[in-house]
This record gives C-alpha cells, structure tokens and sequence, in this order.
C-alpha cells in the first residue's frame, strides 16, 4: 500500500511511514491499523496522513480574566477557544500561571455543546466531573454551569488530584469542591448529581500523534482491560446520578470496545438512553449512528483537533426518590474579630463565612448544604474560596484568594510587574519590588493576579507557593 508524500509499508506487526525525505515518523502496530481501517474504510489513508502531521494547538480563555492571545482562528464549537500558529512554552507566559487560559485539545472543547444543549438554562446543577486531572474539562465546567451550581472535581490518584488542585485554584472559580476517591466511594449518595463526566482512562489511541510513548504501549489485550475498567467505573457512579440526570462519557480513542460497545452495555444493564446533539457539518464531527446509540467522533483528517469520542446519555426514571440533602453545619462561623476578612471579597451577601481551626474559608450560600454533605463523605481537598489562614496575631491572605474572580479589587494594594519581573516572582528570585505599603500587596500581571508579597519595611518576601514555581531557566 503506497500514498503520495510517503511511502507505507506494512510489517508482520507494524506500519512503518517513512517521508520522501527519509524521516520515519511514526510506527503504529499493524492490527492498530487493521482495526481502524474497518471502521474508517476509504478514509483510512487520509487519516494516516493526518496522524503524521504536526497535532493542531489550542487553548481555552478565561471568561473572567485578560489575555492577549489572540491565536490563529476560533474552535467552532467553544466560545472562548482558540487554536495557535504553534506550540509555545505557556510556562513562561505569566498569564498561563495566573489561570486566564487553559491549554486543552480543541476536540475536548465539544463538551460544550452538551451545557449548551442540555442543561444551561436550568438554575443550579449538582454536578460531578469524576476522573477530572489535570482539570481542562472541569474548568470548562466552571466556566459553562449556571450560576448557582456546584462541581465535584474529583480524581482517584493522589499526585493527580494535586495537579487539579493547581489549575482549580488558578481558574479561580469558587463553586467548585475537590476531592480524590475512588469511584465507588460515590455509590452512597443515591440519586444526588443532576450531571456526572466520565472522562474515562483510556488507551490512548487519539493521543498517537502527539505522544509516541502511546504507540508503543498500545496492544488489544491494553484495549480490552480499559474497556472492562471502564464499565467498572461506570457501574460504581450509576446510583449517584439522578433519575433525568446526564452522564457525558469520553475517551480519546477510535476503537469500538472502549466507545459504543461500553455505551451498548451501559443501555442494556442500566436504564439509559442515548441523546443527540445538534452539530454543524462544517465542524468535521462524525455522528456515528447505530440503532439506538448516537456517538460522536473527532477524527484528525476531518475535525480540527485531536482523536475523541463523546456520548450522552439520560438515565431513565422517575423523581421520587432523591438523595435526602439533610441540613448539615459542621463548620462554624467565623469570630467577630475576623469580621475584617469580608471585605476580602465582592458580594460578600452570597458567601457564608466559616472557620475550620485556623483556616478561614468563603462558602457560596446556593451550595454550602451540599458542600458539607460531601465533605462528610468524601475526601475533600478543598471547597469554597480559602481566604487565609490565622497564624499568631496575623492573617496571612492563602493563594486561592489570590487567583478567585471574586477577590474584591479595592481590598488590597496592587504592585503590576512587566513580563520579566513577573516570571522572576514566579521562579521566586529576589527581584525589586516597587511598593510603599507596609503589608501584604497583591503581585499582578496584565491586571491578572499571579500571588502574594509581604512588604515587612526592610525587606519584601515571596509568598508564591513554593511546590508550584517555575523550575525552567526563565532568561
């Protein structure tokens, strides 16, 4: 089998693409080809031409911070999303670090339409993102639910859960509660999300040209054991959704197994029904109908990003047998000594404001009930906004109110530092700082938020977090 630009040449187990000028590009597993070839049929050359050019870069804006990005073109089916010229290095972009865009695979960004669809104009979701690290598709979520809703950002491995603590922090949203469990840990709480994401681990497939490690360990045992893993997962979360309620389900793979098969599954042991969304065929999404199933697949020759499936489903029933949301107050209010802290925030009237030992923490009204039930149950690494915590006669303002969208603007004294001073706060070296206010001022860039000094009169310090400051030579 030969193709223009290059020559393909099958192995007993492997396809090698070599390039007229003699560059291999890529190695994919014969049977990895046999296999999609069955489902793309007469597309199959056009595709592999695709995995061997240059994987599409794109990001996703924040909708409550500034960037200059402009980028070289919109992804059509997400508002704030943008593709790039090229890759570059965002961990030398102080915006990035101050959480005004998210770089995410554009095909990842069609989750929008599901909110968009579905569910944004209701008044308050509950919803659960349940294998959310890094965070691309939960800070989405933020962005998208309405205003009085609630997120579970949850990931069950624990130096996962860390990396999504990162990038929530940084997006800055307060209706959001992270956590790290297992799936089965939510099997308890019958009935109570009105939306669960399954971003299920997966094989990787979509990922071939981006990553060649994922090539190598690719086989069709791998396949099947995520399969099965992922009908375990799904099995474990089917009780926590709400009779009417959503489960968005996604994989960044092209195999049947791990796609419409695990959706048929799903259909026939559970009562679910798959849902359409409405697309434009200029997009280059594929609906693959069958029978009673609408699947919805990005392929790199025809939509511009990288390989993803989505599906929908709604799980049938009736509403008569919610999770009982009992009032729960297991925190306590915070002293009156303390009363200062509320003007740390604008709208100061949605927030409840409660101590937990020394930490000071802003919980929005519309969520807290359910914010507490969870954190009862859960394993909750945060929730709400942290304002700070009590330490002696001080109050030293956290990072989470550094970066939340809601910090009041007047609160504290603003130092705007240029892209050079920025990047030498973030790599945490000893840099001029030009500030007359005695305490803690608030380190800016482009007007987004990047953290916290302490001006002390005879000396400045650094309270960027330590664990998360930039490691690569900044000059």
């Amino acid at each position: 089998m030969r193709s223009r630009g290059g020559e393909i040449l099958f192995t007993p187990t492997f396809l090698t693409i070599n390039c007229l000028s003699g560059f291999t590009m890529l190695i994919f597993p014969d049977i990895f080809l046999q296999r999609t070839k069955n489902i793309l049929g007469n597309e199959f050359a056009d595709f592999i031409t695709a995995l061997n050019q240059e994987p599409v870069v794109s990001l996703r804006k924040n909708p409550n911070k500034f960037t200059n990005i402009n980028g070289c073109g919109n992804v059509e089916w997400c508002d704030n999303g943008i593709y790039l010229h090229q890759r570059t290095k965002f961990t030398l972009d102080p915006d990035f670090h101050a959480g005004a865009y998210y770089t995410q695979e554009a095909s990842s960004m069609f989750l929008e339409q599901v909110v968009k669809q579905y569910i944004q104009n209701e008044n308050k979701i509950i919803a659960l993102d349940l294998c959310a690290a890094p965070g691309g598709k939960s800070t989405h979520l933020l962005s998208l639910l309405p205003e009085n809703s609630l997120l579970v950002a949850n990931d069950v491995i624990c130096s996962r859960s860390k990396i999504l603590y990162e990038n929530i922090i940084k997006w800055g949203n307060p209706n959001v509660i992270i956590t790290n469990n297992d799936p089965k840990d939510f099997s308890s709480l019958n009935n109570f999300f009105d939306l669960i994401l399954v971003d299920a681990p997966c094989s990787g497939e979509g990922m071939f040209r981006k990553d060649n490690n994922i090539v190598k360990e690719w086989s069709v045992d791998n396949v099947k054991l995520c399969a099965e893993r992922q009908r375990r997962i799904l099995a474990d979360i089917w009780d926590a959704l709400k009779p009417n309620g959503l489960l968005i389900y996604c994989t960044c793979t092209y195999n049947n197994e791990e796609n419409e098969e695990n959706v048929k599954w799903l259909i026939d042991n559970f009562a679910a029904k798959s849902l359409r969304i409405n697309i434009q065929r200029e997009w280059g999404i594929f609906e693959n109908s069958i029978s009673d199933i609408f699947s919805y697949r990005f392929y790199p020759h025809k939509a511009k990003g990288e390989g993803f499936c989505l599906n929908i489903l709604e799980k049938n029933g009736d509403n008569t047998h919610f999770y009982e949301r009992k009032k729960y107050q297991n925190q306590k209010n915070i002293p009156k000594n303390l009363d200062f802290v509320r003007t740390y925030l604008s709208d100061i009237e949605k927030y409840n404001f409660v101590a937990d030992n020394y930490i000071v923490k802003a919980i929005p009204k519309a969520i807290t009930n359910e914010i507490n039930i969870l954190s009862k149950r859960l394993h909750c690494l945060s929730s709400g906004i942290t304002l700070g915590a009590i330490k002696g006669k001080d109050f030293v303002p956290s990072h989470s109110l550094a970066l939340s969208i809601n910090l009041n603007s007047k609160a504290f004294p603003k130092i705007n530092l240029d892209k050079h001073s920025a990047l030498g706060f973030l790599h945490k070296d000893n840099i001029r700082f030009d500030c007359q206010d005695i305490g803690y001022n608030l380190v800016c860039h482009n007007n987004n938020a990047l953290g916290w000094i302490k001006n002390i009169g005879n000396r400045v310090n650094n309270l960027y977090p330590q664990e998360w400051r930039i490691l690569m030579d900044i000059q």
